[in-house]
């Protein structure tokens, strides 16, 4: 079974992400026996941020660290396993959970494609990034 990076790397529509944590150094991290939970957001997803926002985060490293940490979560959390609340990032932060009509959502944003195992965690595909409630990514 391949890394949760070699699994994205795979699947072909991660390529943002994987460039994004290349560039933050935490690439090697999400290769490491974990096990982690990475939400994963598509290379559309990236495409949706506002125009310039990834080139301001690939130009601050700290701050693209900090981004990506708010993506991935310490141990394993497979979907029937969400509930309603809140986990911790690998970051320190917390997002917020909310399992409503047979969907669920991290910050807001909707899993697309679930519970996608690897061998050192799961990953959960999200059509946009994950960001903490009340912040905006901009180009400046």
């Amino acid at each position: 079974m391949q890394t949760l990076i070699d699994t994205a790397a795979q699947a072909g529509n991660f390529r943002t992400l994987i460039s994004a944590l290349q560039t933050a150094s935490f690439i090697d991290t999400l290769r490491t026996k974990g096990p982690y939970t990475l939400f994963a957001p598509t290379d559309a997803a990236f495409r949706r941020l506002v125009p310039g926002a990834l080139d301001a985060l690939l130009q601050d490293t700290g701050r693209l660290y900090a981004f990506l940490a708010h993506h991935v979560v310490s141990g394993i959390v497979m979907l029937k396993d969400v509930t309603s609340g809140e986990i911790k990032t690998i970051g320190g932060a917390s997002l917020v959970t909310v399992r409503a009509g047979g969907e669920v959502f991290v910050n807001g944003v909707s899993i697309s494609r679930a519970d996608i195992a690897a061998s050192n965690g799961v990953m959960h595909v999200v059509d946009e990034v994950i960001l903490p409630f009340g912040e905006m990514l901009t180009a400046a």
